[in-house]
């Protein structure tokens, strides 16, 4: 295992013979993070955020145009790709098509030299770890989707290395599969103990699967931290809509203060929610902000509820759930909702929201406005 340390990373391409949308266009820009011993963490985020030039700078395939990434103590910057004591699986999988599933995974032990017994060794040690046991006498054509990238994570990790880097290894894959691979990749971790850097651009993979996340947008980190803290605390609007699924009600609000108490209000719509006290100090009358609420925290209520009348734009029965979308001026607010009652388009329902949970973000940077403490 091998702690990894990722110092000011900058990633910017030349883009010769291409039209550059910003001045100084890079693609990851001023990357800190730590990754401790033996801890898993998720690289997540949307297209082109710069995730996999983050992988790819580690795994030394891209070069680096300034700051530092250490494995252990030793800085990697200049080190040769096979010099670096990493395994690499990427989503594509990249079996060799004439060489059978043990010859696969033992390609890189024979291309160091390792006997052929200490290669057999390892393989018979690693391939029921990844449950390909019996497959190893196959060719790959002959296996499915799931069953190479199996093959692909043996191939990663029988050598060993202090550093486990992953590429998206179950885009590929079916829902079904997904999720199975999902769960051996998770338990293969408790097994192994392996540093890993998971790189997706799948929340539900992040979330269940890391430590820690890495959120980044536009080559920036915008926030790491636990599934938990990502998910409760975001740093920003960004974090905060992309994290959740549905993600977080985001909103544009004025607040009005009356009788000593602090409202949020919204363009076009009667709905108005009572600040939480802890902002208070942060808050004047006519402010205007967004305003952030999960769709837990948004409720139905009952006979007697005090909440603003508005009507059922969308309903959807998950079985498990039911998501209901209502109008709120121009925009749709989605909640979550156990309830059984299934509520037809138009129909009118009281809305309430728990004040408690909602949180404040700057009009201008999107950045979180949090309360004195």
């Amino acid at each position: 295992m091998s702690k990894l340390i990722i110092r000011n990373l900058f990633k910017r391409y030349d883009n010769k013979g291409k039209k550059k949308t910003e001045k100084n266009d890079f693609a990851v820009k001023d990357l800190c993070l730590e990754c401790e011993d033996g801890e898993f963490i998720g690289i997540l985020g949307p297209s082109g955020c710069g995730k996999t030039t983050t992988l790819r700078m580690i795994a030394g395939l891209e070069d680096i145009t300034a700051g530092d990434i250490f494995i252990g103590d030793t800085r990697i910057n200049d080190l040769h790709p096979k010099d670096r004591n990493i395994g690499l699986a990427f989503e594509d999988y990249a079996l060799y098509p004439p060489l059978t599933v043990y010859d696969n995974i033992a390609f890189d032990l024979k291309a160091k030299g390792v006997p052929a017994d200490q290669i057999k060794e390892r393989v018979m040690e690693i391939a029921p770890l990844l449950k390909v046991e019996d497959l190893l006498d196959k060719m790959p054509i002959s296996l499915s989707g799931g069953q190479k990238q199996r093959v692909n994570i043996a191939r990663a990790i029988v050598r060993r290395p202090g550093l486990l880097l992953l590429d998206e290894p179950l885009s590929h894959l079916d829902g079904k599969m997904r999720q199975a691979l999902r769960t051996e990749i998770k338990r293969l971790h408790n097994e192994i103990k392996s540093t890993t850097v998971y790189v997706t651009h799948d929340q539900l993979e992040a979330m269940s699967l890391a430590d820690r996340i890495a959120i980044m947008n536009q080559g920036v980190l915008q926030q790491f931290g636990t599934p938990t803290e990502v998910y409760d605390d975001p740093a920003n609007e960004f974090v905060a809509g992309f994290i959740g699924e549905p993600p977080m009600n985001l909103l544009k609000t004025t607040i009005i203060h009356h009788e000593n108490d602090f409202y949020f209000t919204f363009a076009n719509s009667d709905l108005r929610i009572l600040c939480p006290r802890r902002f208070y100090d942060l808050l004047q009358d006519g402010m205007q902000v967004k305003m952030g609420v999960r769709p837990t925290d948004i409720y139905v209520g009952g006979p007697e509820s005090k909440g603003s009348p508005v009507k059922v734009a969308v309903f959807e029965d998950l079985c498990s759930e039911r998501r209901i979308g209502v109008r709120v001026g121009d925009e749709l607010v989605m909640m979550i909702t156990e309830d059984e009652t299934r509520y037809r388009q138009g129909e009118q329902i009281k809305l309430e929201v728990n004040g408690e949970k909602t949180h404040l973000f700057d009009l201008q940077t999107g950045n979180r406005i949090r309360p004195k403490k």
